[in-house]
This record gives C-alpha cells, sequence and structure tokens, in this order.
C-alpha cells in the first residue's frame, strides 16, 4: 500500500555528492514501484549532479527550505551559507529542477525572525508546485529541553500571528499552510534505524525497528493521525506524470 517516500534530514545530499540519494530514489523508482519519490534539501550542498542523478525519470519532487529572501534573516536564523548567498542558490536550484523535469517545493519554517515578511512576490516567481508554511515546532529532546541539540525556544511564535502570515499570502495558489497542531501527527516518520518516531508527546519517541519486528507491529506506536493528515492535505497529486507541468 505504499505510495510516496520522502527523504529528508539532515541533508540528503551530503554523502557522494547527491549519488547516494540518487540510487535510493533510482531504487525506489525501479523497483518499488512507488507513484512518488520526494527529496527534501536545506539547499547548500545538493550539486546540479546530484539533482540529475535523481532528476528526470525518478525523482518526482525536489523541495528546498527557505525560511526568509532576506539574507540577514537567513544569517540569523540559521540559515547562512557563508559565501554563498541563499536565495541565489534558490534560484539555481529551481533553474536545474526546469532542466531536469523535478518538479519544485518550497519549505518554510514561520518564525519570530520572519513571521513579519511579506514573501509574495519572491513565491510567485519561483512557482512552486507547493509552499509548505510551517509554523515553528518545539520537539522535546531536539530543540527544546536539557538534552535538546539546539533551543529554539526564541523562534516560537503565536498562533494568531501564524495565523496573520498566512492571511497575508492568502493569494498565493500553492501554500499550504501547517500549524503545530496539524503537523505533529501527521505524519509516518523513520529515522536512520527504521523505527517510527512517535510524536504526541512533544518528543520524538522510536518504536521498534521494522527491521526487527516488521512494519505492522512497529507502525501501532507510530502515533500516526491519519484524519489529520487528510485534513492538511497530505494526499495530493504527488507524481509529476500527473502533474502534466510545463518544464
Amino acid at each position: 500500500g505504499m505510495e510516496k517516500i520522502n527523504f529528508s534530514g539532515g541533508e540528503p545530499f551530503l554523502q557522494n555528492r547527491g549519488e547516494f540519494v540518487g540510487e535510493l530514489v533510482q531504487f525506489c523508482k525501479q523497483e518499488l514501484k512507488l507513484p512518488s519519490v520526494s527529496i527534501v534539501s536545506n539547499g547548500r550542498r545538493n550539486t546540479e549532479r546530484g539533482v540529475e542523478k535523481g532528476g528526470s525519470e525518478y525523482l518526482d519532487i525536489l523541495a528546498v527550505s527557505c525560511d526568509s529572501f532576506d539574507e540577514d534573516v537567513n544569517v540569523l536564523i540559521g540559515r547562512g551559507q557563508g559565501k554563498k548567498n541563499h536565495v541565489e542558490n534558490l534560484h539555481k536550484l529551481r533553474q536545474w529542477c526546469r532542466e531536469y523535469g523535478v518538479a519544485f517545493k518550497i519549505n518554510s519554517v514561520i518564525n519570530r525572525f520572519n513571521v513579519e515578511e511579506d514573501m509574495n512576490e519572491q513565491i510567485k516567481a519561483l512557482n512552486p508546485v507547493r509552499w509548505k508554511v510551517f509554523q515553528c515546532l518545539l520537539i522535546e529532546g531536539e530543540n527544546s529541553g536539557e538534552d535538546a541539540l539546539r533551543e529554539a525556544e526564541k523562534f516560537v511564535i503565536s498562533d494568531e500571528a501564524f495565523e496573520q502570515f498566512l492571511d497575508r499570502h492568502k493569494d498565493v495558489s500553492c501554500l499550504v499552510p501547517e500549524s503545530n497542531q496539524k503537523m505533529r501527527d501527521s505524519y509516518l516518520i523513520l529515522d536512520e534505524y527504521m523505527r517510527f518516531l512517535n510524536c504526541r508527546n512533544g518528543r520524538k519517541e522510536p518504536s521498534k525497528s521494522i527491521l526487527d519486528v516488521g512494519v505492522e507491529a512497529a507502525i501501532k506506536f507510530s502515533g500516526f493521525d491519519e484524519k489529520m493528515f487528510l485534513k492538511r492535505g497530505g494526499k495530493y497529486v504527488w507524481s509529476k506524470a500527473d502533474m502534466k507541468l510545463d518544464w
């Protein structure tokens, strides 16, 4: 019954300059025959070679994270790329997607530092198939709490502030909003040990590995909310063969 797989990280294009994830994408299309295969990247390390390796025939969607079109804000948030300009790189990736026949998507996390920004003009110019707009979410042990890898409390915004951002961009047809409520339980996430991660208690609690107990047993502890998945628009036209896009 599996129809879609999404590779995210970390940064999927790090290993072998994108060739490894390209091989995974090819396997998912050729061997598993999945209708949709996508990658989420931060746009820093994925080379043209990596996009080409997973593109054309096999990769349906490349989603690139972009939280701001103001380079100073990107640096403040942690999206700075040193000598590279994140926004210029985004346009370069957009062009590669056109050249190699990959649907282009943008993911933005709305937080304290970009919540007042107007992104209408830039998003319409890039013309992604989807613009996923997330409300900054705290996950215990990941970006919140004593044992967290990073601290995100200073990025948190209110539900009201998030709604105001959405209202400012209501005329962007590709916008797909995801509040904290919609996001927390509506994803099936597998970690590198092939364990489902349950986020219902505000932290990522792993199931047993599907390699040890199988999918049917492990998925019971995933915390997945199918109704919320459908409510947030999780089911959409996700195979580029059905998108009828003009590359």
